[in-house]
């Protein structure tokens, strides 16, 4: 988020939360769900992640592509969920889903956008370590670990709330010239990202979040980039320059 914020730390009973990155984000949180507001970036990405997030469930517990609850009797995780953009469609796919955001303003905003819905998400203003349960079926964190104090001390907390069996899925911009340019020098000034965001000092190589994943206990069993396509918009692709997904689970002992 905020360009100076790289070498933040985490203040007290904050854990990995860099307090100037929750700020940034919450004061978001009342267009949140606007289309074409300060989030409209992030309404763009969701359909093809909630594409890849479904491919990788059916392809996890073996279902057959076509069940409209596939996550039913399965604990959800959302961590850095915002105002739910993520939560909400893991949670009509059947999950029974806890929402984490840094911004107490994006939880209120989660909220309030969920009840007249009937999605009964838990949402808290919790940071990720201080959470007291663990045994999540799934754990998703989609564009959080480029905004934390101390990435591998947020994929260990990540790690320690998945089931044995738990699937996690993770979205990060890659750190590349190509991400800067399109993140930064023009997502910032004419592609809609409010300006500051992002600080691509953070951005995290595949090879590293593999690295602290592995660190973590956990495998990444695969991995898609991000693309635009001035035709489709935004695609799955062999790609990773730009932003990149990736699955991971427990290391067989």
């Amino acid at each position: 988020m905020a360009s100076n914020a790289a070498d933040a730390k985490a203040g007290p009973g904050n854990g990995t939360i860099d307090p100037r990155e929750a700020a940034h984000f919450g004061a978001m949180a009342a267009d949140w769900w606007d289309p074409r507001g300060s989030s409209a970036m992030l309404h763009k990405l969701n359909p093809v992640r909630l594409r890849y997030i479904r491919a990788a469930i059916d392809a996890h517990w073996h279902g057959d592509g076509h069940a409209f609850r596939p996550l039913t009797g399965k604990r959800a995780l959302d961590v850095g969920c915002g105002a739910g953009l993520l939560a909400e469609p893991l949670a009509r796919l059947g999950a029974a889903v806890t929402g984490l955001d840094a911004a107490p303003e994006n939880i209120a905003a989660a909220r309030a956008h969920a009840q007249p819905q009937g999605l009964p998400i838990d949402y808290r203003a919790t940071p990720v370590e201080q959470l007291d349960e663990a045994g999540f079926d799934l754990v998703t964190s989609m564009e959080v670990i480029e905004h934390v104090a101390d990435p591998a001390a947020f994929v260990r907390a990540l790690a320690a709330r998945l089931a044995p069996d738990g699937l996690m899925i993770l979205s990060t911009p890659n750190r590349t010239p190509l991400s800067r340019l399109a993140m930064i020098t023009i997502g910032e000034s004419v592609g809609g990202i409010p300006p500051g965001t992002h600080d691509w000092g953070k951005f995290v190589t595949p090879e590293e979040l593999t690295a602290l994943l592995d660190d973590a206990g956990l495998e990444v069993t695969d991995s898609s980039g991000l693309a635009f396509s001035p035709a489709k918009g935004f695609i799955l692709s062999a790609n990773k320059a730009i932003n990149y997904l990736l699955t991971a689970r427990h290391r067989a002992s």
